[in-house]
């Protein structure tokens, strides 16, 4: 047996204060305070984006705001999920050396088909589909996600066990093309719940937790061990959130960047999600990138790397901007799923050519 993991339960806790505790179980682990944790948490209603993600654009900020639904950025990449008390988000925070040193993509596998076990103890055929879902027939049952910080990772998602998929629809802007690209005519059609799977049989929170924490031990080789959620998480927690994550400026750090000045937009959808490009330029004749701001659901680690890429492109001459990507993935360390230069590089293509476009 490898490594013993302690095992938390936080709860149902308001959105932003989730994301405020992932924040300091990070920093706590990172510091070695405390151990490598799996969690277990819950939400209110909650329209949760990714960190990198439009505001407005995935999000109906009119219907949320009726309806009681939380908003929140998250402090991972990946898409804009609704979340709510008929879900059980669960987490891994540990050390890079728990599992050797991985690649994101390797550890996001090994994590993926630990959680698609534990819930075949269900009975349900779950099984893991790249680059970061968990299905049953072809239906989504859990979306995953996560990224390094330094030498601490943390790796999480959620399963559904009962929802209303019309208010996700509603709460949710699901882009047209998403859908186009799987062939299904509506999202509902995407997931599946394991109410809709098992019926009265559906096992409770306790059970699933168990069948999950089954499926950890089993599939990536550790030990689990219940724990105490120590008083200095709850501290740092309270700071991140008042200081940072539960701010309004936090949430909308991207809102609606093509409204902004005489932005051009492009986006390019590759294995590893979609990337938009927002570029403003600036010269002359225009041949420079004024700058460069990147938004969707991809996942890069660590997070901030994208807003360093955007500092890096400013004032690039527009003959330059590929080797200028190129050099910045060659001198940072960052770890992707399934993203890579090439689509940034086809992003702000995509947008420069607008400027063609807009001039026709």
């Amino acid at each position: 047996m490898g490594r013993t993991f302690r095992i938390i339960d936080t709860g149902v806790r308001e959105g932003r204060a989730n994301i405020a505790f992932d924040a300091a179980l990070i920093e706590e682990r990172r510091a070695g305070r405390v151990p490598d944790t799996i969690r277990f948490l819950r939400f209110p209603p909650t329209a949760l984006i990714g960190r990198h993600q439009d505001l407005s654009r995935e999000v109906d900020l009119g219907y949320c705001a009726a309806h009681g639904i939380g908003l929140v950025r998250r402090i991972t990449g990946g898409g804009a999920i609704y979340l709510d008390e008929g879900q059980l988000g669960w987490e891994l925070v540990f050390h890079r050396k728990a599992f050797g040193v991985p690649a994101l993509p390797d550890i996001a596998r090994r994590i993926c088909d630990a959680v698609a076990a534990g819930l075949c103890r269900l009975g349900v055929s779950a099984r893991f589909r790249p680059r970061n879902d968990i299905e049953v027939d072809g239906r989504k049952i859990s979306g995953t996600g996560g990224f390094y910080d330094g030498d601490i990772l943390i790796y999480q998602g959620t399963v559904l066990i009962d929802m209303e998929p019309a208010r996700m629809l509603a709460a949710l802007d699901v882009p047209e093309s998403k859908l186009a690209r799987r062939r299904l005519d509506s999202a509902a059609a995407r997931i599946v719940t394991l109410k809709e799977l098992l019926g009265d049989a559906t096992p409770d929170i306790g059970a699933i937790q168990a069948a999950l924490l089954d499926g950890f031990v089993s599939g990536l080789g550790i030990a689990a061990e219940p724990g105490a959620i120590t008083a200095r998480e709850e501290q740092l927690a309270a700071r991140y959130l008042e200081e940072e994550i539960g701010t309004e400026e936090f949430l909308r750090e991207i809102d609606d960047p093509a409204g902004v000045g005489e932005m051009l937009t492009g986006s390019h959808t590759g294995a590893g999600g979609t990337i938009d490009a927002f570029v403003k330029l600036e010269g002359p004749t225009c041949g420079r990138l004024q700058r460069a701001l990147l938004s969707g659901d991809f996942f890069v680690t660590p997070p901030r790397i994208v807003y360093d890429l955007e500092a890096c492109l400013a004032g690039v001459r527009i003959d330059d901007v590929n080797t200028a990507i190129d050099e910045f993935f060659a001198e940072n360390e960052i770890d992707t799923l399934s993203v890579s230069p090439d689509d940034f590089k086809a992003s702000i293509a995509s947008a420069l050519a607008s400027a063609g476009r807009r001039r026709v």
